[in-house]
């Protein structure tokens, strides 16, 4: 296969940094596609804005303006979902498209749930739910 001559960077705090070689470009552009359909959470703060997906809770990135955010989050996604299928691994669905029929029900005391509600909402997410599932799925992959 041809090897693309682009190069995915990671953009942080002024500076880009390229990856250390370049992605097939088959591989890129299907990684690419998969990252545009990720759940993108961004949040502000300090001025920033910080984005991270719900698929992918430990790639984050960060930019000027929240459309900025969002795209070097896809940018920093398409480069760990490239690295999978080069590795032969399958990324995670997009949350979109994983239907959820199953319900799990938790009891909270009202302090645990005011405090989850809390963490929820500072870091981007739309509930509990949400919240509770990406930092769940993200300490047992």
């Amino acid at each position: 296969m041809a090897k693309s001559n682009t190069r995915t960077g990671v953009k942080s705090k002024g500076r880009s940094k390229a990856i250390d070689r370049p992605f097939d470009a088959g591989i890129l552009k299907r990684a690419r596609e998969i990252a545009e359909k990720y759940q993108i959470v961004v949040h502000q703060e300090d001025g920033a804005y910080f984005g991270r997906s719900l698929e992918f809770p430990h790639a984050m990135n960060d930019g000027k303006t929240r459309e900025e955010a969002i795209g070097n989050t896809i940018d920093i996604i398409t480069t760990a979902i490239a690295t999978m299928l080069e590795d032969g691994q399958v990324p995670p669905t997009p949350a979109s498209q994983d239907k959820r029929d199953e319900q799990v029900n938790v009891r909270l005391s009202r302090f645990e749930r005011a405090f989850l509600e809390e963490a929820a909402r500072s870091r981007g997410y739309r509930g509990i739910s949400d919240f509770m599932r990406a930092a769940t799925l993200a300490t047992v992959r």
